[in-house]
C-alpha cells in the first residue's frame, strides 16, 4: 500500500497510480505538498473530485480515501523511488512487500519513464491524468463560467501563461529588465529559500541560454510580430506578476486587453479560493485548456502538462516561444540592428513554424549525453502523449 506521498502536480498523481499498477499495490488518496512556497492548505478532496477519481480507476488499482486503521501502527518503508524509473525497477522493488505492508513515498515527481514503457501503462497514465483527475465541483463551475464570460467579451482568446511571480523570477535567477532593488530583492529571496540548492546564477548566461521567462514586453513584441492584432482578448493565467502594473503595462502597451480571473469573477465567487493558490490555479488550467491559442512564457510544469492536456484533446493550438533564439533578435532590437516590421515579422514565424501544436512524436533525449543524466533533457510524456495515447489517423483521444 502507498501512503503519504506528497505531490504538488496532477501528473505525479498519474504517475503514482501506474506505479501502484505495476508493484500491485493499493494507493491512499495523496496528500498534497504544503511546504511549497504557497504554503497552500488545500486538501486532495479541495482540488479534485475524490469519488469520481476512485471510481474511474477501480478497475485498474485499487484506491483507499485514507490508511486502514489495522496499518497505522505497522513499520513501513520510506522509499525515494530513483528518478524516470521503467518497469523492470518497480518490479524490483516488489521485494519490499516482503518486509512491509505500507510504503511511503517520499518523493512522488519524475518517478516514472517517459519512454518504453509498456503501452497499458502509458495509457493509464492518460486515463489517470485526463479523465479520473477531475477537478472539484466548485472549481469546475467557476472555471467554465469564467470560460463563458471570456467567449462574450470576445468569442475567441489567448491565454497567456505569463510566468513573471516573484518566486520563478528569484529561483531561475533571472533579472533582465529589473531595476537593482529587485534584483536584490529577488537574491535575498533565493538566498533564504531552503530548499532552493543553487544560490550564485548568471542572469545574463541564463537569459542567453534560453532559461528565462520571457518578459511581459518581450511578450508583447513576440505576439505582435506573429501576427495578432492590438485589440486581441488575453487572459492572463499567471499568480501575481512581479512589479505589477510598472511591468504588465509593457505588454499592455501592445495588447491592451487583457484579462485577469479578478476580473472575470465576482468577489464572492473568488472568496472560497483566497488563499489557496492550488485551487486558483486550477481555474487558470481550465481556462488554458479551453483557450483558442495557449501561449507559455516559460516551459514549467503546468505549461509542459496544458500543453500535453491540449494535444489529447485534438492537437489545438499551443505556441511554444524558443526563447533562446528570440533572446538573439531581441536583444538585436534593442541595440537597433534590427527593426520592427515586416522582416523581423517573418523570420519570427519562420522560427515558430513547428513550435504550434501540430501532431508529432516525442523528442528523446539530447545527443552526446550519457547516463541517467539523458532522461532528463527527453520530452516530458505529459508534455507530448503521442503517439500513445492519441489515435495517429484523426489526431483524436482513444
Amino acid at each position: 500500500m502507498f501512503d503519504n506521498f506528497d505531490l504538488t502536480l496532477d501528473n505525479t498523481i498519474s504517475d503514482m497510480v501506474a506505479v501502484a499498477r505495476i508493484m500491485n499495490a493499493t494507493l491512499v488518496v495523496p496528500q498534497l505538498d504544503k511546504r511549497s512556497f504557497w504554503k497552500d492548505s488545500s486538501t486532495f478532496s479541495d482540488i479534485f473530485d475524490e469519488l469520481h477519481f476512485i471510481e474511474s480507476l477501480k478497475r485498474d488499482v485499487r484506491i483507499v480515501k485514507e490508511l486502514p486503521k489495522n496499518l497505522e501502527a505497522v513499520p513501513r518503508a520510506r522509499k525515494h523511488f530513483t528518478s524516470w524509473s521503467g518497469v523492470g525497477y518497480y518490479e524490483e522493488m516488489k521485494q519490499l512487500w516482503k518486509e512491509y505492508q505500507v510504503i511511503h513515498v517520499a518523493k512522488s515527481d519524475s518517478r516514472l519513464a517517459n519512454n518504453n514503457l509498456p503501452l497499458d501503462i502509458q495509457r493509464l497514465r492518460c486515463r489517470a491524468l485526463y479523465h479520473a483527475l477531475r477537478f472539484s465541483p466548485p472549481i469546475e463551475s467557476l472555471g467554465k463560467k469564467l470560460v463563458e464570460r471570456l467567449r462574450t467579451r470576445g468569442r475567441r482568446y489567448i491565454a497567456l501563461h505569463l510566468r513573471y511571480e516573484k518566486d520563478m523570477l528569484s529561483f531561475t535567477g533571472c533579472t533582465y529588465g529589473l531595476t537593482d532593488a529587485e534584483s536584490e530583492e529577488l537574491r535575498i529571496m533565493r538566498e533564504t529559500t531552503n530548499h532552493w540548492k543553487v544560490k550564485e546564477i548568471n542572469s545574463r548566461e541564463q537569459r542567453i541560454g534560453g532559461f528565462c521567462p520571457l518578459t511581459p514586453k518581450e511578450v508583447g513584441i513576440f505576439l505582435r510580430a506573429l501576427g495578432y492584432p492590438p485589440s486581441t482578448l488575453i487572459y492572463i493565467a499567471a499568480g501575481e506578476i512581479y512589479g505589477g502594473k510598472t511591468h504588465l503595462s509593457e505588454l499592455m502597451s501592445y495588447f491592451p486587453n487583457i484579462v485577469f480571473k479578478e476580473e472575470l469573477a465576482t468577489k464572492e465567487e473568488l472568496e472560497a479560493f483566497t488563499g489557496h493558490a492550488s485551487q486558483t490555479a486550477a481555474l487558470d488550467y481550465i481556462i488554458s485548456i479551453e483557450s483558442d491559442v495557449f501561449v507559455p512564457s516559460y516551459s514549467g510544469n503546468m505549461a509542459r502538462t496544458v500543453e500535453g492536456h491540449r494535444r489529447y484533446l485534438g492537437h489545438r493550438k499551443t505556441i511554444n516561444p524558443d526563447r533562446k533564439g528570440l533572446v538573439k533578435i531581441f536583444d538585436k532590437l534593442e541595440t537597433g540592428q534590427l527593426k520592427e516590421g515586416s522582416s523581423y515579422s517573418l523570420l519570427v514565424r519562420q522560427m515558430h513554424e513547428n513550435r504550434q501544436g501540430a501532431p508529432r512524436k516525442r523528442k528523446g533525449p539530447m545527443q552526446g549525453i550519457k547516463g541517467r543524466a539523458r532522461f532528463r533533457t527527453e520530452e516530458s510524456f505529459y508534455e507530448n502523449p503521442y503517439p500513445e495515447c492519441i489515435c495517429s489517423s484523426k489526431g483524436r483521444p482513444e
